[in-house]
């Protein structure tokens, strides 16, 4: 087989063989349909193609396409040493392994078959380990609820994973050839961008982030400076990771500040660094992180709580490239490429006197808005999936799953706090499921008043989600629509304060809201000077 040509080795529909061939450049689509002809020509009742991480040590499968089992599926990471069944197949030297209907091992999508009523069990397991040029790439499993449903089956089964695995070829050596030209004869593997427990990269695939992504991976060529801007929690930093990694700067230093934790007295010598006997303390000499970027890529995050001096002395670095340690006078120049993130609205702050504008004009060459989870609608669950597997493995568990109103909620409720917040609730969601009632044969479901996504009802354990105050403005008593309004504002933000022990940083978070626009809201219904 050439770089590009597949051996198509079952015997498909010219059309259906045409189309999966002109998907070859798009992996993204080109797996799903990969399987929705399968499940056409075959018995199973769910099949997945999952694909080893080679950034992980310890064997980690990424599904890269399912059928049949929860959306949530998407985004969970199957590590070999949690899940033996997954383990034999990735041992398997016949090339194909089908388990007996009461084989003891646990099966990883065991609870993960979509049902209103029960949680499903698999009765009847195959799968296939996948090769790319004698290197194992993946593999395929399918599932069916009856016992003997693949009797007959597996010289049909094994000709579907002969096909998938020339496709993976096709596709992994056409992709090393377009970064081979790209790369300007340096074959670069590009690696799946998709999140793993180490939290390096993004997880989606609605519209809102597919828009995003190709926007990123545009301007990452560049050398553009880029304002990240996006509520909290939307996962500001991973676009900052991402727009380095596909920028001609991957290989030098990606160096994180965070602007909001920088002492005011300090943040210059942070920023810049300092000569010995600057100030007290200053000891040595010491590099400042426009100079430890150097080559690379600076994030300064949260970059809207910069203090007003620092920013004065920011100007020189952004528009040419030089910086100045605190008690010298000698500039350095440096080579760095700047992305900025904030919650803030910056022109708002501009106007208000509490940002400059130069800088801020500086910073905004390129603004890139970051979808907020409420937007991102299926991808909820994806992410779901990521969560309820990291704690699958912290609690124990053969499995965590969603029930299906969970799902229903999950989709319909707003997430102010977003990606962290959906973090939150699942985290907390779990352990308190895990005490309130025994796993399912190791299963353990996750219902709308574990997560704090319904009203608990009577007896029943109270949300984890923060609720309304209790006291709320009595409809008789014939307010305006504007002053009930603002007493419920008001009342709502004494609550979270309280909440807080004062904090209004974190009180803003958890109304969803930046700093500085609580702030204005409090002092506006007289709650601040």
């Amino acid at each position: 087989m050439d770089n590009t040509a597949v051996t198509m080795t079952t015997t498909l529909p010219l059309d259906e063989t045409g189309a999966l061939l002109r998907l070859l450049d798009d992996p993204a689509r080109l797996w799903p349909r990969l399987l929705d002809s399968m499940t056409r020509h075959l018995p199973c009742d769910a099949c997945a193609l999952l694909r080893h991480d080679g950034r992980s040590s310890d064997a980690l499968l990424v599904p890269l396409a399912t059928r049949g089992l929860s959306p949530d599926t998407l985004g969970r990471r199957f590590a070999l040493n949690d899940h033996p069944r997954l383990r034999a197949i990735a041992g398997a030297e016949g090339g194909l392994l089908r388990f007996p209907p009461k084989c003891e091992l646990p099966d990883p999508y065991d609870g993960l078959i979509p049902d209103l009523n029960q949680r499903l069990h698999v009765h009847d397991c195959i799968g296939a380990p996948l090769n790319v040029d004698g290197r194992p790439w993946g593999m395929l499993t399918l599932d069916a609820l009856n016992e003997g449903r693949f009797d007959g089956w597996e010289e049909a089964i094994a000709a579907w994973a002969r096909l998938t695995a020339d496709l993976a070829t096709a596709v992994e050596r056409r992709a090393a050839l377009a970064a081979d030209v790209e790369r300007g004869g340096r074959v670069v593997r590009e690696l799946d961008e998709t999140t793993t427990g180490r939290e390096t990269g993004m997880v989606g695939s609605s519209p809102a982030m597919a828009a995003m992504l190709t926007e990123i991976d545009t301007v990452a060529a560049s050398d553009l400076v880029v304002l990240v801007l996006g509520e909290t929690g939307v996962g500001k930093e991973l676009v900052a990771r991402r727009l380095h990694a596909r920028s001609s700067r991957a290989a030098g230093p990606l160096v994180h500040v965070n602007c909001a934790a920088l002492p005011d007295a300090l943040v210059e010598s942070e920023l810049f660094g300092h000569v010995r006997g600057a100030f007290s303390g200053a000891v040595s000499d010491r590099r400042g992180k426009f100079e430890l970027a150097d080559g690379g890529t600076l994030f300064l995050d949260e970059v809207g709580e910069l203090p007003l001096a620092a920013q004065a002395k920011m100007l020189r670095a952004l528009q040419n490239g030089e910086v100045q340690r605190v008690g010298s006078d000698r500039h350095i120049t440096v080579d760095v490429r700047v992305v900025a993130a904030t919650n803030r609205d910056l022109a708002t702050e501009v106007r208000e006197g509490r940002f400059r504008a130069d800088v801020y004009h500086r910073l905004s060459v390129y603004p890139l808005r970051v979808p907020p989870l409420r937007d991102r609608g299926t991808d909820i669950l994806r992410l779901a999936g990521l969560f309820l597997e990291r704690n699958r493995a912290r609690l124990g568990l053969r499995n965590l799953r969603l029930s299906s109103s969970s799902e229903r909620h999950m989709l319909s409720y707003p997430w102010p706090g977003n990606v962290r917040e959906l973090e939150h609730a699942i985290g907390r969601g779990a352990i308190r499921a895990r005490v309130a009632r025994p796993p399912d044969g190791g299963v353990l479901t996750l219902t709308p008043i574990d997560l704090g996504l319904e009203e608990a009802g009577e007896g029943s354990p109270a949300p984890v989600i923060d609720a309304l105050p209790t006291r709320l403005p009595n409809p008789s008593e014939d307010l305006p629509l504007r002053d009930a309004v603002e007493e419920l504002q008001r009342r709502l933000i004494q609550d979270r304060l309280g909440r807080h022990g004062g904090n209004w940083a974190k009180a803003a978070r958890s109304l969803g809201l930046d700093r500085s626009n609580l702030f204005r809201l409090a002092k506006r219904l007289g709650l601040r000077e």
